[in-house]
C-alpha cells in the first residue's frame, strides 16, 4: 500500500460523488421521491459501488472501479409522467437486462451491434436538457450562476474533473454569501434504507428501463472496458456485468437506479500515478470502496444539505458536470459520415421531449436512428451503391 493508492482512490471518489450527486438528486425529484427516499437512493448507490468495487478488485486483482450511471440519472431526470414505484420497477428490469447480457452471449452481441454514433446521439439528446438548464438558470440567478460558469471556463484549462468540484465548493460559499441557502440540517444524520414497492408498467419498461440499460451499457460499461484495456489489463467482461447487474437488482427496491463500470474515474486508478507497479494497482479498488461505504452512511445529511441549496446551484453544477460528456457524445455521434444523418435525427428526437403512448423520447430517438440506418442500408443494397 502506498500513499498514491489512497490519493488516487480519494480523488476518484470525490470526482465521482461530488461531481454527479446533483444529477442523482434531480433524478429522484423527477420521479417524486421525498427527502428520505432520496437519501436512501444515494446510500444504496454508494453501497452498491463499494461492494462491487471491492469484490471485483479482490477477485481479479485488477483495479476495477464501479460507479452509478450518471447518464442514467440524467435520463431519469428528463423523464415525465413516471412515478417512483414505476421507476423502481424499471430499475429492476434494467438491472435484469444487464445480468441477461452477462449470461447470454447473443444478447451482449446484440447490444454491441448498436452503432456507436446512434447510442452516442441518444445520450447527447438526453444530456442537452441539462446544459440548456444551466444557462436558463443564469437568467433567474445571474449573480450566482455567471461567476460559477466563468470560474469553470478558466479552471477546466488546468483540470476539467477538479474544476467541477471547485465550482461546487465555490457555489456553496457564494450561495451562503448571497443569502440563498434555506434551513440547514440539524446534525449529521445516518442514512436509513427506505423500501419502495415496485410496480411494473409497460410504458415505464419501454420508455425508461430499455433506454436506461442502453445508455448505461453504451456510455459507462463499454468505455469502462476500453479504459481497462488501454491500461493493459484483460477485462473480465461477463464477471463485471454479472456483479453490477446483480447489485442493481438488489439495490433497486431502495431507489438505486443502476450500477456499472466507471470510465472517467476509473482512469484515475488504473494509471502509473496510482501505483508504479501495474500488479499492485488493484489496491485502489478496496480503498475506493471504503470511501464509498463512508459516503453511504451519511447520505441523508448530504441530500439534506443539497435540498437547502438553491435549485439554480444544483442545475448549474449538474450542467457543468455534463458539458464534457455532451461534447464527447456529440463527437462520437458525428464521427461517421454515412451515419451522420441518422445520428442527428436520433439526437433531435431524443432531445425533443416527445412522448408517445407514455414512452419517452430517448427510446423514440433510438428507434428513429436505427430505422434511418436500416432504410439507408436497404437503399444501398437495392441500388448497388457502396457509400452513403
Amino acid at each position: 500500500m502506498r500513499a498514491s493508492v489512497l490519493v488516487s482512490a480519494a480523488v476518484a471518489a470525490l470526482v465521482g460523488f461530488g461531481g454527479t450527486l446533483a444529477i442523482v438528486v434531480a433524478a429522484a425529484r423527477a420521479v417524486g421521491a421525498d427527502a428520505e427516499q432520496t437519501s436512501s437512493w444515494v446510500a444504496a448507490l454508494c453501497l452498491a459501488t463499494a461492494a462491487t468495487s471491492a469484490y471485483l478488485s479482490f477477485r481479479h486483482r485488477i483495479p476495477i472501479i464501479t460507479a452509478w450511471s450518471t447518464p442514467g440519472a440524467a435520463l431519469i431526470a428528463s423523464s415525465t409522467g413516471i412515478g417512483l414505484n414505476a421507476a423502481v420497477g424499471a430499475f429492476l428490469v434494467s438491472g435484469a437486462l444487464v445480468m441477461l447480457t452477462a449470461a447470454i452471449r447473443p444478447v451482449g452481441a446484440l447490444v454491441d451491434r448498436i452503432p456507436t454514433p446512434i447510442a452516442a446521439a441518444m445520450l447527447a439528446g438526453v444530456l442537452l436538457r441539462f446544459v440548456v438548464d444551466l444557462f436558463e438558470g443564469a437568467g433567474t440567478a445571474p449573480a450566482l450562476v455567471l461567476p460559477l460558469v466563468g470560474a469553470f471556463l478558466l479552471l477546466r484549462l488546468v483540470s476539467p474533473s477538479a474544476a467541477v468540484l471547485v465550482v461546487l465548493a465555490a457555489g456553496v460559499a457564494l450561495a451562503f454569501a448571497l443569502g440563498l441557502v434555506g434551513p440547514l440540517p440539524g446534525g449529521a444524520g445516518l442514512a436509513t434504507p427506505v423500501f419502495v414497492p415496485p410496480t411494473f408498467e409497460l410504458s415505464a419498461a419501454v420508455g425508461l428501463a430499455v433506454p436506461l440499460f442502453l445508455v448505461t451499457m453504451a456510455s459507462q460499461n463499454l468505455p469502462g472496458f476500453a479504459v481497462l484495456r488501454a491500461a493493459g489489463y484483460g477485462v473480465p467482461t461477463r464477471s463485471i456485468l454479472a456483479a453490477t447487474g446483480l447489485a442493481s437488482v438488489l439495490t433497486a427496491p431502495f431507489g438505486a437506479h443502476a450500477s456499472n463500470l466507471a470510465a472517467i474515474t476509473a482512469s484515475i486508478c488504473t494509471g502509473p500515478d496510482a501505483h508504479p507497479d501495474k500488479e499492485k494497482r488493484w489496491l485502489t479498488g478496496p480503498a475506493y470502496a471504503l470511501l464509498y461505504a463512508g459516503l453511504a452512511a451519511f447520505g441523508a445529511s448530504l441530500v439534506a444539505l443539497l435540498s437547502a441549496l438553491p435549485p439554480e446551484l444544483i442545475t448549474t453544477v449538474a450542467g457543468i458536470a455534463l458539458i464534457g460528456p455532451l461534447v464527447g457524445a456529440l463527437g462520437s455521434a458525428l464521427s461517421k459520415n454515412d451515419e451522420r444523418f441518422a445520428a442527428v435525427l436520433t439526437f433531435v428526437v431524443s432531445a425533443s421531449g416527445l412522448s408517445v403512448l407514455g414512452v419517452g423520447s430517448a427510446f423514440w430517438g433510438l428507434v428513429a436512428g436505427l430505422a434511418v440506418l436500416g432504410l439507408d442500408a436497404s437503399y444501398r443494397r437495392w441500388t448497388g451503391r457502396t457509400e452513403g
